[in-house]
């Protein structure tokens, strides 16, 4: 059979933009019941539905390129499971799968992994007869329709370099090489980077990467120096972190935005292929894809769309009729304040200091989710008891530290059922910050991931894709730092928080108000509105405790000796809301501003003291 030719735009794209590969399909495969001891390679044959529909859910996350779900279709591997006989037929039928799923924009990688036995000189397997069994399942896989081939997970650089040549004597198709790397930056027989560029060039490999084995971050430097030595293009596909058995099941813990991050920062090292590899699923891809999008705005998307009978239609709520804050929030300028669950169950004190807030004729009373890991009543519950006793909408803080997805799921659909409809979404501090330093974290999402779950519900479908019926209309907040330790990162997340479908933005506290100018001249772009963090300090103390033990806060030398001089608590307490009116006075004329979140002091007469500070808007 002749070769077929290679695809005239595969390396092309490659040269014009950043491509984007799939993720983990055997691990895909364990997720969906299949007992680890089958052969998952055989199942093209068997149960090729379930391969074809991992397939097209990457097609669908707007991967570039999917792999054939042909790993381990080696003469060798296969005769463990009695297979032997049928390498040509699953690695053609592999490739043939990837194809349908594929359609004319996405490419077809046929995947070759190991042979799983050591070659000669440290093995007993003879180079020819690697060779051989190397083609055997290329030519399968040309026979199925492949565009390029991927050789991945190999441990040994004899070993990929005689896959590269047996590919390379049947066909000139582009071959992505991929080797895994340990912690320390070498291949697990100690091979360097810069050694295994030399060798794989010399054999003709077009792009030449990382592969499985460790994370994105201990990935990163091998990326590095692939790069500085001189590797044509280069691709990184970590694993979801390192894994962990958890009754029984195995489990990979880093989240799509975690990947995300991470495939900007390989980009920026040199990587022309970013994706996943055991653990990672289609929301890691689709989540590295939007990444990739962002850096390169050239780069058009293509969009697949597998057509149901049971698709559903749901009109969104519009915005502005989620709630009387939404409605209000950018034709006047609106005032939060916020208020702290009791940590008993006495709400009388927090609700008489609720109601001097709304006789003053405040807009929205925030209320922290275990604001930096402490334990209080349930913010769900407080925000209840609020708007049911008074006239005042609550904005309720939450964060994806206590609860998995379930949960979230769960609390979101009740408590918008119970009539709340104004959220701020955060990530929240680690258990190790609080009262409860041995508690369980949860973390399945952070705050990008969480946001993208409440649009979800806003659209009128579940964490699954699953329709719910009428939609849920939460007016989505979402924090930001003006002074975080790495402005452009948190400028970063920002962008990817209004892009998973942030409507308003709460500012951390602003004490040094050029930090907010740069932060939103940075913004431009985001046009929601923004509503400044405003803490009034009333003892040098707690200027102390922010700039010793809050990250990201840090309190100018001037606003720190103004406090350091004051004779008095009470003297300290006029300056300090003196120097908040000046923050909100001078906030004001930067245009984002659309609004006021102000954060009282730990006193006992903090709603005294925040109604004095507001006293400047009037």
């Amino acid at each position: 059979m002749s070769a077929r030719v290679t695809p005239p735009n595969f390396l092309d794209r490659l040269h014009e933009a950043v491509l984007v590969g799939d993720g983990a399909m055997g691990t895909m495969i364990y997720s969906r019941g299949v007992f680890i001891n089958r052969c998952f390679d055989e199942l093209n044959l068997s149960n090729p539905d379930l391969v074809l529909d991992i397939h097209k859910a990457y097609v669908l996350a707007n991967a570039d390129f999917i792999e054939t779900n042909t790993y381990g279709a080696n003469h060798i591997k296969l005769k463990t499971h009695g297979f032997e006989a049928q390498v040509s037929l699953i690695n053609q039928r592999g490739a043939e799968l990837a194809r349908r799923a594929a359609g004319e924009q996405v490419h077809v990688a046929g995947a070759i992994g190991p042979t799983g036995v050591r070659i000669a000189p440290i093995g007993t397997l003879a180079q020819e007869q690697v060779l051989e069994l190397f083609r055997e399942q290329a030519q399968g896989l040309l026979c199925g329709g492949v565009d390029l081939f991927i050789l991945e997970t190999f441990s040994d650089l004899a070993e990929i370099a005689l896959a590269v040549r047996a590919v390379r004597q049947l066909c000139d198709l582009p071959v992505i090489a991929q080797m895994t790397y340990t912690e320390e930056g070498k291949t697990t027989l100690g091979v360097e980077p810069e050694i295994v560029v030399e060798v794989l060039r010399g054999e003709g490999a077009d792009v030449i990467g990382a592969n499985c084995s460790v994370g994105p971050q201990a990935m990163l430097e091998v990326i590095e120096r692939l790069a500085r030595a001189g590797a044509p293009y280069i691709s990184a596909q970590p694993n979801a972190g390192n894994p962990r058995v958890f009754e029984g099941r195995v489990l990979y813990m880093s989240t799509p935005e975690y990947h995300a991050e991470f495939a900007r920062r390989f980009i920026a090292a040199g990587a022309h292929i970013v994706g996943g590899c055991c653990g990672t699923t289609p929301e890691h891809i689709r989540a590295i894809a939007a990444a990739v999008r962002a850096l390169q705005p050239r780069k058009q998307a293509h969009k697949v769309v597998f057509k149901s009978d049971a698709e559903i239609t749901v009109q969104p709520i519009p915005r502005e009729e989620k709630s009387a804050l939404a409605a209000r929030m950018g034709k006047k300028f609106v005032v939060s304040v916020e208020v702290l669950s009791p940590r008993g169950i006495d709400v009388q004190p927090v609700l008489a200091g609720v109601r001097k807030l709304v006789g003053f004729g405040i807009d929205a009373v925030n209320i922290p989710d275990g604001p930096r890991a402490s334990s209080r009543m349930s913010p769900m519950a407080l925000a209840q008891l609020i708007e049911r006793s008074l006239p005042v909408e609550t904005i309720l803080h939450y964060c994806c530290r206590d609860r998995n997805l379930l949960g979230m799921q769960s609390d979101l659909l009740g408590h918008y059922a119970l009539g709340l409809r104004n959220i701020l979404v955060i990530t929240g501090d680690p258990p190790k910050l609080g009262d409860y330093p041995d508690a369980t974290a949860v973390f399945d999402v952070d705050s990008i991931g969480l946001t993208r779950i409440v649009r979800g519900l806003n659209h009128g479908y579940d964490v699954a894709g699953n329709p719910i019926g009428a939609p849920t209309g939460w007016h989505i907040g979402v924090g930001a730092n003006p002074g975080a330790l790495d402005p452009g990162l948190e400028v970063e997340r920002l962008l990817q928080k209004v892009e998973a479908g942030a409507e308003y933005v709460l500012t951390q506290p602003v004490f040094d108000l050029k930090k907010l100018e740069n932060f939103l001249r940075r913004i431009e772009s985001v046009q929601i509105p923004v509503l400044a963090g405003i803490m009034p300090l009333v003892s040098y103390r707690t200027v102390e405790f922010l700039n010793n033990e809050v990250p990201g806060v840090d309190v100018p030398e001037e606003i720190a000796r103004q406090l350091a001089a004051a004779p008095d608590s009470e003297k300290a307490k006029t300056i300090g809301i003196h120097i908040a009116q000046q923050a909100i006075a001078e906030s004001r004329q930067f245009s984002p501003i659309k609004g006021l979140y102000l954060m009282p002091p730990f006193t006992k007469d903090k709603y005294d003291v925040s109604i004095k500070v507001l006293e400047i808007i009037r």
